[in-house]
């Protein structure tokens, strides 16, 4: 295992992680990379107060894949961003010859990640990768964390107008696939950010469905 100079948190250093990195490091912006390293940390972070046993490596590849789906080049017309990336990570693992219980856990920590009051009854690994999105995107569990701990992962993988700047880009990934986000927390971000966006109503699909009563 590796850490960098400043990060409480150890990063896998094996062949797997370190591809995977360069990978990520070279399709996502600053934004979303280090995002996704701290998503990682705060994972690790909370497993280790939950005294959860995880696979580390798995736990990385679902962090660092997380997001990939918001990419230009990643993310597909039709599906939701999150299956976007839980594909790649699976393709990613598959290429490395990866099988067995391994891809489905990655697949689904990166596909239910932002899916709320399910990941918690999953894997380790897909409850962490939720948990670490919802540190950093929501400031869910904030106060779990040791101060030294936050300051530490902020030191080594910075937020840098995070708040503002991540609602964009959730924004610039789904613009063209507003569909997809019936459902979800993400037409929330269509909603203020897409001009003429209408949010589909569940109970206005049900009355107008082609059942008679």
């Amino acid at each position: 295992m590796a850490t960098t100079s400043r990060s409480p948190i150890e990063i896998p250093d094996s062949r797997l992680a370190r591809e995977a990195t360069e990978l990520i490091r070279s399709v996502e912006s600053d934004l979303l990379y280090n995002h996704s390293l701290r998503v990682y940390s705060w994972g690790a972070l909370q497993g280790a107060r939950r005294g959860l046993k995880y696979d580390a490596e798995l736990l990385y590849i679902g962090a660092m894949f997380h997001d990939i789906g918001l990419v230009e080049g990643h993310r597909s017309e039709h599906d939701r961003f999150e299956v976007d990336g839980a594909n790649a990570a699976r393709e990613f693992l598959r290429g490395h010859g990866i099988t067995g219980d391994a891809l489905r856990i990655v697949w689904d920590a990166i596909a239910l990640h932002t899916t709320p009051g399910i990941p918690e009854h999953k894997e380790p690994e897909v409850a962490l990768v939720t948990a670490g999105v919802e540190f950093d995107v929501l400031g869910l569990g904030y106060d779990d964390i040791a101060a030294e701990d936050r300051e530490a992962v902020l030191a080594a993988y910075p937020r840098v107008d995070f708040k503002e700047s991540i609602i964009q880009a959730f924004a610039d990934g789904m613009a063209h696939r507003p569909d997809t986000t019936f459902g979800t927390m993400n037409d929330d971000v269509l909603a203020e950010k897409l001009p003429g966006f209408e949010r589909a109503n569940f109970c206005t699909i049900i009355r107008g469905s082609k059942h008679s009563n």
